[in-house]
C-alpha cells in the first residue's frame, strides 16, 4: 500500500509499504479521507516533537470503511463507514478514573505514535478497538466530511468547559477551521450574538456565511468598540481564543464582561507565555479555561452533529489532494489555502 511515513523534521516519504496485518482483537480500515490539522503542519516543521514518533504514518483525523476486523471482534462489519478517535487512553490513570481520559498520562495518539491515516489502509489497535475509539457511522456521508468529527470534538469539549448559555454574546477570535466549527457550536447553543474576528476577507465571509452576526477585521477595526456596540458596554460572556498569539490571551480577558468566560483554545507557541493584566480576572471574576484534546464521549458527540447536518462541514472541505501529494497538502494547510484540506487515497 501507498503510505506517508515522517522521517523527521522536514521529510515526509511517501511510498510503497507493507499493507497492515491485524490480529484477532484488530480492525482493518480503508481509508477514505485523511483531514489535514494544524498539528501535522507543526510536527513536519519540528514545532511539535513531544509525543511524536519517527518512522510514523501520520494523519489523525480519519475516516473510511472497514476491510477486515480480527476474528474476536463484534460489531464491524466489512464495508461499515467508520470514524477513529486517535486518542488512545490508558482508561486506569488517575486522570482517566474521573472522567478525563482527554489528559491521560499513558495516551497514545494515532498518527503520532501509532501509524495514522495519511495511508491506504490503517491498522486499529485491540485496545482502541475495545475502547470504543472507532466509531460506525450512522450515515455513509464522504470521509473527509466524517474526518471532521475529531477536530469538531475538540471543540465541543471546549464548549463543555466554557458553556454557552441562552441569550449570551460569544467573541470567536479566530475564523480558521477550529473558529468556524466554535461559531457554529456557539450558535447552536442558544446563542444570541456571534462576533468572529479574524485578519482574512475570505474567512470573514466564510464566517458569514456559517451564521456570524458580525464580522471584525482587527487590523482596521476597533474590536473593543465593536463588542462595546453589541452588548450595551457591559462585554461578551464568552470569549474563544482560537488563534495560538499570546498577546490574544489579555485582548480576550478585557472584551469579557464580569463574571464572563474566557477560554485560551488554542495551543501556544514555546512555553506559551502571555503577559496578563491579573486584575481582569480578580476584579471582573472571570472564569479562564483551557482545552486539551477530547473524550471519545466528545468525538461521538461531533460525529452525530455532523451525520445529521446540524454542524455544516460540506462547505469547509475546500481542497482536495491524492495520497502521492501528502506532503503537498500539509504545505497547503500551512499556506491557510481554503479552510479545509483533505487527502484522499
Amino acid at each position: 500500500m501507498l503510505g506517508a511515513v515522517f522521517r523527521g523534521p522536514g521529510r515526509l516519504e511517501v511510498g510503497e509499504m507493507e499493507t497492515p496485518e491485524i490480529g484477532p482483537d484488530e480492525v482493518l480500515v480503508k481509508v477514505g479521507a485523511n483531514t489535514v490539522c494544524g498539528t501535522d503542519v507543526r510536527i513536519l516543521r519540528g514545532e511539535k516533537t513531544r509525543g511524536i514518533g519517527r518512522d510514523v504514518v501520520l494523519g489523525h483525523e480519519l475516516a473510511g470503511h472497514v476491510a477486515e476486523a480480527g476474528r474476536n471482534v463484534r460489531g464491524y462489519e466489512v464495508g461499515a463507514p467508520v470514524a477513529l478517535a486517535p486518542a488512545i487512553s490508558c482508561l486506569r490513570c488517575f486522570y482517566c478514573r474521573r472522567g478525563m481520559e482527554n489528559v491521560c498520562v499513558n495516551k497514545r495518539i494515532v498518527g503520532n505514535v501509532v501509524d495514522g491515516g495519511l495511508a491506504e489502509y490503517v491498522r486499529v489497535p485491540a485496545e482502541a478497538v475495545q475502547a470504543g475509539n472507532l466509531f460506525v457511522a450512522e450515515r455513509d456521508l464522504p470521509s473527509e466530511y466524517l474526518a471532521l468529527a475529531e477536530p469538531l470534538a475538540c471543540c465541543v469539549r471546549g464548549l463543555e468547559n466554557y458553556r454557552v448559555e441562552l441569550d449570551d454574546v460569544v467573541l470567536v477570535m479566530g475564523a480558521g477551521p477550529i473558529g468556524l466549527f466554535h461559531l457554529q457550536l456557539a450558535l447552536l447553543a442558544g446563542a444570541r450574538t456571534v462576533i468572529v474576528s479574524n485578519r482574512s476577507e475570505e474567512r470573514r465571509a466564510f464566517a458569514r456565511e456559517l451564521g456570524a452576526s458580525v464580522t471584525v477585521d482587527p487590523t482596521s477595526e476597533d474590536l473593543s468598540e465593536v463588542v462595546a456596540e453589541h452588548t450595551h458596554g457591559l462585554g461578551v460572556d464568552v470569549a474563544v481564543v482560537c488563534i495560538g498569539v499570546a498577546s490574544l490571551v489579555n485582548d480576550a480577558l478585557g472584551l469579557a464582561r464580569k463574571g464572563g468566560r474566557v477560554n485560551l483554545f488554542a495551543g501556544f507557541a514555546g512555553e506559551g507565555v502571555a503577559e496578563v493584566e491579573a486584575n481582569l480576572i480578580h476584579y471582573n471574576e472571570l472564569v479562564v479555561s483551557g482545552a486539551s484534546d477530547t473524550r471519545r464521549a466528545d468525538y461521538e458527540t461531533a460525529l452525530r452533529l455532523i451525520e445529521s447536518g446540524r454542524i455544516e462541514v460540506e462547505s469547509m472541505v475546500t481542497h482536495r489532494f491524492p495520497l502521492g501529494e501528502a506532503a503537498e497538502a500539509i504545505e497547503a494547510s500551512a499556506r491557510r489555502e481554503g479552510i479545509k484540506v483533505a487527502v484522499v487515497p
